[in-house]
């Protein structure tokens, strides 16, 4: 026979099992530091399945890009781009030719490339990427420093990083597009 005071602590218990649990599942859709769940790796051939390379129709059927649209003026007539589909956040431009491959990616969120993603420090850039080299040349132009990752250094891959608040505010692969 079970007393009161027992069950009561038997209910209390399992009360807190369950609590665990729910922390635990908690701590796994967001990870161990509270925040989201982990951002895609982007590599020197691409970010989460868009690579570099493939054709508009691949991404589009696998339901990584948007509709495809007109690219930047600057780029000639022809130029066509789209956006990254969610978790991922940029867009992606496309070669002139019929078949339409993606030439560079740029990514602004969603995404990092060994730990440095939008919003980290020009710190973490070198620390990741300790040959990469600070280009200062648009430091008044566009108001960022690029940041290149040489091939032998971990890629070829670009961190535009703001000029103010030091900070990463883009990522391309295997450089950034500037249009506008």
């Amino acid at each position: 026979m079970i007393t009161w005071s027992l069950k009561r602590t038997l209910a209390a218990g399992g009360t807190l099992a369950a609590a665990g649990a729910i922390a635990a599942g908690a701590t796994a859709a967001t990870g161990p530091t509270g925040h989201a769940a982990a951002a895609k790796k982007v590599t020197r051939s691409g970010v989460d399945g868009v690579k570099l390379g493939m054709t508009y129709a691949q991404l589009r059927s696998a339901g990584r890009v948007g509709p495809i649209h007109p690219g930047c003026e600057l780029g000639g007539p022809n130029t066509r781009g789209a956006r990254l589909r969610a978790p991922l956040r940029g867009n992606v431009d496309f070669s002139q030719t019929a078949a339409r491959r993606v030439t560079n990616i740029t990514i602004t969120g969603g995404a990092s490339a060994r730990g440095v993603h939008v919003g980290s420090t020009r710190r973490a850039v070198k620390r990741a990427f300790p040959k990469v080299r600070f280009d200062h040349s648009t430091d008044e132009t566009f108001g960022l420093t690029l940041a290149k990752v040489p091939r032998g250094g971990g890629g070829r891959l670009q961190f535009a990083v703001d000029v103010k608040s030091k900070r990463v505010t883009l990522i391309g692969v295997p450089f950034i597009a500037f249009c506008e």
